[in-house]
């Protein structure tokens, strides 16, 4: 996918086993380029959200663990660090679901971000700037408590607080999930910019494939635990199964459900 100098994050025949007995993952493997916008896409419970998790080692907290396999940043092994030491590294992830400090104003919960900096009030504040030039909208929200924005707002309230960290790569879990059309397309478009005009690497979780496909510019799709496909978006978007499967689509347009089932028999990668 890229030169090995050029690879950010290198995930190998990773496997995951939540309290001993469950197997989540299994010999999970992917590359993340720098400066790239790679997708990890499914259905879910495919495993992305875990995979993530895997990377910023936030599995212990809920009784999991890699079992096998190693996770490598920068050529460096981080899968044994502590997510507090993986910030100051430059890997900050965005949860799914737009965790926010509720009770925080929105300003509040973007200074959070910087907590582990320590180049000085002036940068961090030059930062804050940065991030409400991205987010003109938090900028207007700055005073109002968290919890009484809108799900579009909290989700920049997320992605803010994680710029504010300075990171190289930002590991984004399903930044789609229950937002309109209209602010999926806004989010998306902010990704883009930031990956454009401030170097900064992402590798996304999300469900929505169509819309990921549009904007990341490699994807490797999950299911069960596995990598069953891998590719570049273009390719991806163009490929029969993933119409057939993530998009709904086939060459024949837009397929039942009956005829889907049936189809899923037939699955290629199976």
């Amino acid at each position: 996918m890229a030169e090995n100098g050029n690879i950010l994050l290198n995930v190998n025949n990773v496997e995951v086993i939540y309290d001993h007995v469950i197997l989540v993952l299994r010999g999970v493997s992917f590359e993340v380029p720098l400066g790239g916008i790679v997708a990890l896409l499914g259905a879910n419970g495919a495993g992305k959200t875990t995979t993530l998790k895997a990377i910023s080692n936030l599995l212990r907290a809920e009784r999991g663990d890699v079992t096998k396999g190693t996770i490598e940043y920068k050529g460096e092994r981080i899968d044994r660090l502590t997510p507090h030491e993986l910030v100051k590294k430059g890997v900050v992830q965005v949860m799914e679901g737009r965790h926010c400090f509720e009770h925080l104003t929105v300003e509040d919960n973007l200074m959070t971000g910087a907590y582990t900096r320590s180049d000085g009030k002036a940068n961090v504040e030059a930062d804050l700037e940065k991030v409400y030039t991205y987010f003109p909208r938090l900028k207007e929200r700055r005073r109002s408590q968290a919890g009484y924005t809108s799900g579009g707002e909290q989700q920049m309230v997320a992605i803010g607080r994680a710029l504010m960290a300075r990171p190289s790569m930002i590991l984004l879990d399903e930044p789609s999930m229950g937002l309109a059309p209209q602010l999926v397309e806004e989010i998306f478009g902010i990704v883009t910019r930031l990956n454009e005009d401030e170097g900064v690497t992402f590798l996304l979780a999300e469900q929505n494939t169509n819309m990921a496909l549009r904007y990341a510019r490699y994807g490797y799709i999950l299911e069960s635990g596995r990598i069953v496909l891998d590719g570049a978006a273009s390719e991806l978007r163009e490929n029969e199964d993933v119409k057939e499967f993530y998009l709904g689509l086939s060459g024949s347009g837009r397929k039942s459900f009956r005829d889907v089932k049936h189809y899923r028999r037939r699955k290629r990668w199976l």
